[in-house]
């Protein structure tokens, strides 16, 4: 399988490793894929061509201009405009990184291994107990399950280490100005603009991974808008530094989405031999019940559960590799990220930090 570093969020995901730059961050449209499995891009919104930089016609000067007016249009002050973006120039690093995405051949096993590790098992346990009064709160709040919270952080930013040192503003505006996609970038920087108006931050201080993405949450300002939360209620939705709004941001996302409290993201089955690999699929739900008919087993050759429960086999590598039976919370990490190999590892890493306790909710 084909693993393309999206074009539009790369970030350090798997600190330490030659794939540190993994994308993942919330909800801004994904990188297609090379092949249905491979790990693509970030996140929930509509799929979107492989991205090649355009060549921008007229100076930026001039485009810089036009997006003052526009912003001024929009409500965004001209104090607000001047502190953002006085003496701005383009990036050419980031059209750099934006024009050359390399290709690697990974399978999910490797993904995961370099995902799931122990240390950030050990380091999700930690901290799970370190900030479990915080994580019950907002828990009862979004009802949202703290080790998925936890799963989220540790493979978004490797729990907050890891959020990228590039000015949003300038990202943005260099993508918006020379990118294939300048009027997605276009929007987003509007909407880092109003982030900048609200007070939430300052302009030196919004950073994030080259294409945007922003915080220990890795939002793009979109979902930052949309999703961000003051849960310490001190005027400002700080995903940068304040694990109260941080984790709240997150679990605001998925409850806003329709998480369910009450299931779990999947189990682990055993596959048939010869199996169909068209059954394969995070759409294609069927009833608990029919896949056990279809040879679906649990992982001890034992029966799966008699239910209706609406359910989709997911298997990254395929039908020869491992595979999971995945329930309707899986579909929400997909929005965040439209990669099953990083849906997948989320469920996983939650598992692993949860001791097992969310397998009890699998139905």
């Amino acid at each position: 399988m084909t693993f393309i570093f999206p074009s539009r969020s790369l970030k350090p995901a798997l600190a330490g490793l030659t794939l540190a730059l993994l994308t993942a961050c919330a909800s801004q449209p994904a990188r297609a894929p090379a092949a249905a499995s491979a790990p693509a891009a970030p996140s929930a919104g509509t799929a979107a061509a492989p991205a090649m930089s355009a060549t921008p016609s007229g100076s930026f000067a001039d485009w810089l201009q036009g997006l003052r007016q526009e912003a001024a249009a929009k409500g965004i002050s001209q104090q607000t405009l001047d502190e953002a973006l006085a003496g701005l120039e383009p990036d050419q690093k980031v059209l750099d990184l934006d024009r050359s995405q390399p290709e690697f051949t990974i399978t999910f096993a490797q993904y995961r291994d370099r995902t799931v590790t122990k240390q950030r098992v050990d380091q999700g346990r930690n901290l799970l107990d370190e900030y479990r009064p915080l994580l019950d709160k907002i828990a009862v709040t979004y009802g949202v399950q703290p080790p998925f919270i936890i799963a989220l952080w540790g493979v978004e930013s490797d729990y907050g280490r890891f959020t990228g040192g590039y000015s949003v503003i300038k990202s943005l505006a260099t993508l918006a100005y020379g990118s294939s996609r300048q009027e997605m970038f276009r929007a987003e920087l509007i909407d880092a603009l109003t982030i900048l108006q609200q007070k939430n931050i300052t302009p030196e201080a919004m950073t994030g991974s080259w294409a945007g993405a922003m915080g220990q949450s890795q939002f793009m300002p979109s979902s930052y808008l949309k999703y961000a939360v003051d849960y310490t209620g001190d005027g400002r939705r700080d995903i940068w530094t304040d694990q109260a709004d941080v984790f709240a941001s997150i679990a605001n996302y998925l409850a806003s989405n329709g998480w369910r409290r009450d299931q779990t993201w999947g189990r682990p089955v055993r596959l048939p031999p010869g199996m169909a690999e068209s059954l394969i699929g995070w759409k294609n739900d069927r009833p608990m019940r029919e896949w056990q008919a279809l040879g679906l087993r649990n992982p001890d050759g034992s029966d799966l559960p008699a239910t209706d429960e609406p359910v989709a086999l997911v298997a990254p590598d395929g039908p020869t590799g491992p595979g999971w039976l995945t329930y309707g919370n899986y579909k929400i990490i997909m929005k965040w990220n439209r990669s099953t190999y990083f849906a997948t590892s989320v469920g996983l890493l939650a598992d692993e930090i949860s001791g097992g306790t969310l397998a009890t909710m699998a139905k």
